[in-house]
């Protein structure tokens, strides 16, 4: 308390007589040497603070902890760091709050039936579309997202919200990934995705469409997820003066920091491309 108000420009004296406390006492205790513990919260502190700055300030506790212990190898628990972020006023971004689960018609296109989870790449690709509003008119992106990992394996961002827009994004998904033959690619029924080029474009590439429920978000959940993220780690944080800035600052998002950075709760805190890496290296030597 004393401390706080004399930073705040009051004397220590003057302190010290309204709280009760002696003067000599406080001196001497502000003279103290820091005790391991206080030193170890200390660098924790900064630990914490450079991890947060580097994700963007969008890092909670839980992922501050996961970099903490998987990245620096540090032994902390989950419970003292909220607590020191608590302390140093270290804050993540706020999630969005939840949505009213939505009831659809369903459809036989649906291949994948809310069934996300898959055990290797390319066996179910999930794809959709955003858009984001700057001084110049509205951006477009389109994403890819392989379901296996969470990475983003293509992604194309226009001024048109048209067929091209999709294609341009699943071409550099198969050009990126090659996959084998019998994979899915999974969409809603916007007309975009149901249009004769795209669905083509999926079946000469050896690959299924499948459409989910026709106004239900729940059915293309993972790419609902990942556009929820991006725009409250990115898109809202700033009004965007131009369509290149904002398209500039959607490749730095997905490629350095989603794709390479940023950490999963769903794959153990493992980012995308580390998941991918793990399984890769078990699968050589099995």
């Amino acid at each position: 308390m004393i401390d706080a108000l004399v930073e705040a420009g009051h004397r220590a004296k003057q302190c010290c007589r309204l709280l009760g406390v002696s003067s000599p006492g406080y001196y001497k205790y502000k003279k103290r040497p820091l005790s391991p513990t206080q030193m170890r919260r200390q660098w924790l502190t900064g630990l914490i603070r450079e991890i947060h700055t580097a994700s963007r300030q969008t890092y909670g506790s839980r992922r501050v902890h996961a970099e903490l212990t998987l990245g620096l190898g540090v032994k902390v628990s989950e419970r003292l760091v909220a607590v020191l972020m608590s302390d140093a006023q270290i804050v993540g971004l706020p999630r969005p709050a939840k949505v009213k689960r939505l009831h659809g018609v369903a459809t036989a296109d649906d291949l994948v039936h809310r069934k996300f989870h898959r055990l290797a790449p390319n066996e179910l690709w999930v794809t959709d579309i955003t858009e984001h509003p700057t001084k110049e008119g509205k951006v477009y992106c389109c994403a890819v997202m392989d379901t296996f990992s969470r990475k983003i394996v293509g992604w194309s961002i226009d001024s048109a919200q048209d067929a091209n827009l999709v294609i341009n994004a699943l071409d550099m998904a198969i050009k990126n990934r090659q996959p084998r033959p019998g994979g899915i690619v999974h969409a809603d029924h916007g007309v975009q995705f149901t249009s004769w080029a795209f669905t083509n474009k999926i079946r000469a590439s050896g690959l299924m469409p499948s459409f989910g429920t026709v106004g239900d978000c729940y059915d293309n959940s993972m790419m609902e997820s990942f556009w929820s993220s991006m725009q409250i780690e990115l898109l809202n944080r700033k009004k965007w003066r131009t369509r290149v800035d904002l398209a500039n600052a959607i490749f730095e998002y997905i490629e350095i920091f989603y794709n390479r950075t940023r950490r999963h709760s769903q794959l153990a805190y493992a980012t995308p491309i580390e998941h991918e890496l793990r399984f890769n290296t078990t699968s050589i030597s099995a």
